[in-house]
């Protein structure tokens, strides 16, 4: 078996390979990454020299260097992971996120066909159905939920979706596709709300929190979502698409106070920040589709898992102020200078 993974450096596609290289250590992993400001080689050290784990830098957009790569890899299976993914970032400046998310996830579609992959899997997200109230605890999405965008990183994972469905009605494609509630957990990029809280209360800088910090999200532990997709992989029916959810609703200012109160610091590091453009008020994940199908359930309890978390940005200190500081980007210049 031979899986291509795009996006593999970055949070949970590199957690993905992590998970991939224990439980099928006899698969043959290859890894595309554009290596953009959320890539991170350096994450990938610990097999960099595998002989089952091959990295190629490349865009996924690009659809010569795609073809390329898969004439020559022939993949059996596909995993799409690559995306520009931060909100704030494509309210900035949408264009790169439809070039990245819509025309990346074509190109990737149209290469699968041409090369006859087995298997196709869309990584996506539960953002693509929108929001729901906070006064309404008994209402969750489904896979059945109408897609209903908030912004544009959303918009266009929604835009990849029905692109996945469409190649597998017209084409007959064998596509699945996975939404993912909030994903937290070791090698995460540090723009993001918990390696950021943990990064600033280390530094006692304050602790940016949007409006109140009254917005609930459903936190899955990153080593769950990734067995969730491999049973997908193995069990999965083809054209279905499956919630991954954790059960773990916290509000954001909880999550940055369990932070403080875990580092000894104080509650006056939080600074409320005026609230993002469009900022989806609750995500909750129905996950009884991907648990009675493939008898998935989420393995780590929030409790459990931001413990795990902590502990591994203070024992990681160094991956992530390189990031802070800009040197992780030279890593892929020091890996390759003499190759």
């Amino acid at each position: 078996m031979k899986m291509l993974i795009t996006g593999g450096a970055g949070f949970i596609g590199s957690n993905f390979i992590f998970y991939m290289r224990k439980a099928h250590p006899d698969y043959d992993l290859v890894c595309i990454d554009k290596l953009t400001y959320a890539g991170n080689l350096e994450t990938l050290a610990s097999v960099m020299d595998d002989p089952k784990f091959h990295f190629i830098r490349a865009d996924i957009a690009d659809r010569s260097e795609m073809d390329r790569i898969f004439a020559e890899e022939k993949p059996d299976v596909v995993v799409n992971f690559a995306a520009e993914s931060h909100v704030d970032r494509s309210i900035e400046n949408p264009a790169v996120f439809l070039e990245t998310n819509v025309m990346g996830t074509q190109v990737l579609l149209d290469v699968s066909r041409k090369y006859g992959v087995a298997r196709y899997h869309q990584v996506s997200t539960d953002e693509v159905y929108g929001d729901l109230p906070l006064d309404r605890p008994d209402l969750f999405f489904t896979e059945e939920t109408p897609l209903h965008t908030s912004s544009p990183y959303s918009a266009s994972k929604a835009s990849a979706d029905l692109l996945c469905n469409a190649y597998h009605r017209t084409y007959g494609m064998p596509i699945t596709i996975s939404r993912c509630s909030n994903n937290y957990g070791p090698y995460q990029f540090p723009e993001k709300l918990i390696p950021l809280m943990i990064a600033n209360t280390l530094a006692d800088k304050p602790l940016p929190v949007y409006g109140e910090g009254l917005n609930v999200r459903d936190w899955l532990y990153v080593e769950d979502h990734c067995a969730a997709i491999d049973l997908i992989l193995e069990k999965g029916r083809v054209g279905q698409v499956y919630n991954i959810g954790g059960h773990n609703e916290m509000r954001n200012i909880d999550i940055v106070k369990i932070i403080l109160k875990a580092l000894d610091k104080p509650e006056s590091l939080i600074t409320y920040v005026t609230d993002r453009k469009g900022h989806d008020m609750r995500y909750a994940i129905d996950p009884t589709k991907i648990h009675r199908e493939l008898g998935w359930l989420p393995a780590t309890k929030f409790a459990d898992g931001i413990q795990k978390t902590i502990r591994w940005y203070l024992d990681n200190r160094s991956w992530w102020e390189n990031i802070i500081n800009g040197e992780y980007q030279n890593y892929y210049e020091r890996m390759y200078a003499n190759r």
